[in-house]
């Protein structure tokens, strides 16, 4: 097997169903159509998988474009071994249900350490500010 430097090494990987992680946590599936010098990405067939605890939900997606810079982690799926998982499918509209219950109690907790912290005069700076706009 001959070395291929940088994204030319994912050449061999073209057609091939793939797991992407994203900058900011979104997790995709889909087959690896093409790739470029910048690790830019063309899925085709792609999910967006949502995890919450022990289940999952998939979202279909379609032809997905993805940005090098936004690449965490890239991973071929064996898909003999695709359905050997502890996780239990949910229908999307449940999946997403519990994403957003999640994601509040998340918020609330996070309120609520954040009031405690300034009664005690150890205020943190804000991470929700983008929120206000």
């Amino acid at each position: 097997m001959n070395y291929m430097p940088g994204t030319a090494s994912l050449i061999e990987d073209i057609d091939k169903k793939h797991l992407v992680l994203l900058r900011d946590g979104r997790t995709l599936i889909g087959f690896l159509r093409s790739i470029d010098q910048f690790a830019n990405l063309v899925l085709q067939q792609t999910v967006e998988r949502i995890h919450v605890g022990k289940k999952y939900g998939d979202l279909p997606r379609g032809i997905f474009i993805v940005r090098g810079e936004n690449v965490v982690l890239l991973g071929e799926i064996d898909l003999e071994k695709e359905c050997e998982t502890s996780l239990q499918q949910v229908c999307i509209e449940d999946i997403l249900e519990e994403q957003r219950l999640q994601q509040h109690t998340r918020l609330e907790a996070e309120k609520a350490k954040h009031l405690a912290l300034k009664e005690r005069g150890l205020a943190m700076p804000r991470t929700d500010i983008m929120d206000e706009y």
